[in-house]
């Protein structure tokens, strides 16, 4: 993982703090027992339980290394005040060229889900809110080209 600075919302810290400690004292006990038991199962040279177990073993303790690496490097990102501009922790509501509306929070890289709403600040929508205010027609290019035009409807801070 980069060592760079990796920005996050309170909301996201608290959730990676979370994964980290069920993965350190639950998961690795969970996958210590399989282990254990695929071992009793004979010659471990040819046990697919075996290989399985520390195939988990090995995601576990790689995902525990990303998480801390993360919260090692993280800024915590304060919310946005009233009247000011679109930021990392901002909830918008945009309207897309053909009408349709969306809403996102923009987050940082290591908690984006778009699946929830969470879009990164270096996404192509994120990184053309970021700055702006309610009312702006902004235009941009997606990953593929394709350009994209939308309207900030909502920009958060109303009633902060």
């Amino acid at each position: 993982m980069d060592t760079n600075e990796v920005k996050l919302t309170l909301e996201g810290k608290q959730k990676l703090e979370e994964e980290l400690d069920h993965l350190e004292n639950i998961r690795r006990q969970e996958v210590g027992e399989r282990i254990k038991v695929a071992r009793e199962f004979g010659d471990i040279s040819e046990n697919s339980e075996y290989d399985d177990a520390k195939n988990e073993q090995a995601f576990v303790e790689n995902r525990i290394a990303e998480i801390n690496q993360i919260l090692a490097n993280a800024t915590i990102v304060e919310m946005p005040k009233h009247g000011s501009n679109i930021t990392i922790g901002s909830t918008i509501v945009i309207e897309m060229a053909d009408g349709s509306r969306r809403e996102f929070q923009i987050v940082g890289t290591a908690e984006a889900d778009p699946s929830q709403g969470k879009i990164s600040n270096e996404s192509a929508v994120g990184a053309a809110a970021i700055g702006r205010k309610r009312g702006d027609v902004v235009r941009t290019e997606g990953p593929t080209g394709r350009p994209i035009e939308f309207t900030i409807i909502e920009d958060g801070t109303e009633g902060r």
